[in-house]
């Protein structure tokens, strides 16, 4: 028997695959709440949190609900971009054909985003994922990119996505103008033991699971050996899911949690 039918799973929750399941913590709300606040008022956002913490997934599904005769989203991350590259990526993202020259883009790039707050009445989204790659030579540039002097109204959401160390690069002296322009900057925190519970009980939910997976035993031990990081409960009851079918185990118990986590850990 493979471990989808002995839990009664309809698939696998803890693992990526095409099922989005949304568990809407106090957290997860705080965070949607701030993220619109900076749809409403522009500019430059920043949301931060430790590694496994759910920041890309929260940002990506917020950006699935925005209305797109409204809002244009453009996601970039700069783990996999050269400089030249994500000037070329924004220009594409805008319809617009990359020029060779960094300062022919930068130029294209403005007008193009002046071009769709005024003409198409469309705001342009950028989300910079993995923000913590950024060097002080882009962020000095979206200042400028993004500064629209005929109104002093910013035209664009630029939103930062990274780890905490971010906000060490934003307090360094050659950045203060662009921080001076940050409305919105948010840590996303770790989930409580509570939340974390509700996250695991959510996740089985949502693959259509009726039965008892996790003894109580099983879901403290989950809850406190993954210190309320979604990541690391996912790969936790990933392993023990796989552990518990090979021992035909119909409930999972500390011990199998156990076994998961040392796992977890070795890998």
């Amino acid at each position: 028997m493979d471990y989808i039918s002995r839990y009664g799973l309809d698939f696998n929750p803890f693992i990526k695959n095409t099922h989005d399941i949304i568990i809407e913590t106090s957290e997860y709300r705080e965070i949607i709440y701030r993220l619109n606040f900076l749809l409403n008022n522009k500019g430059f956002g920043v949301i931060t949190g430790g590694p496994g913490r759910g920041k890309t997934t929260v940002v990506r599904n917020w950006a699935k609900t925005l209305n797109t005769s409204l809002y244009k989203v453009i996601y970039t991350s700069l783990s996999t971009l050269t400089v030249s590259e994500f000037y070329k990526h924004l220009a594409v993202s805008l319809d617009l054909e990359p020029a060779h020259k960094k300062t022919d883009n930068f130029k294209n790039i403005q007008s193009e985003i002046s071009r769709y707050y005024i003409e198409k009445r469309i705001t342009p989204v950028i989300i910079i994922d993995e923000a913590n790659y950024i060097n002080n030579g882009i962020l000095n540039d979206l200042k400028m990119l993004f500064n629209f002097d005929m109104d002093s109204k910013d035209r664009a959401v630029v939103l930062f996505v990274g780890l905490p160390q971010f906000n060490n690069t934003l307090r360094l002296v050659a950045n203060e103008p662009l921080r001076q322009r940050i409305t919105m900057n948010y840590n996303l925190e770790s989930l409580s033991k509570e939340e974390a519970l509700e996250y695991l009980k959510g996740k089985l939910s949502g693959a259509k699971c009726t039965m008892e997976v996790f003894n109580p035993n099983a879901l403290e031990s989950i809850a406190n050996a993954s210190n309320g990081i979604p990541r690391l409960i996912n790969k936790i009851c990933n392993s023990s899911l796989i552990i518990g079918n090979s021992k035909n185990a119909n409930i999972i118990d500390a011990d199998i949690v156990m076994l998961a986590v040392n796992e977890t850990e070795l890998g």
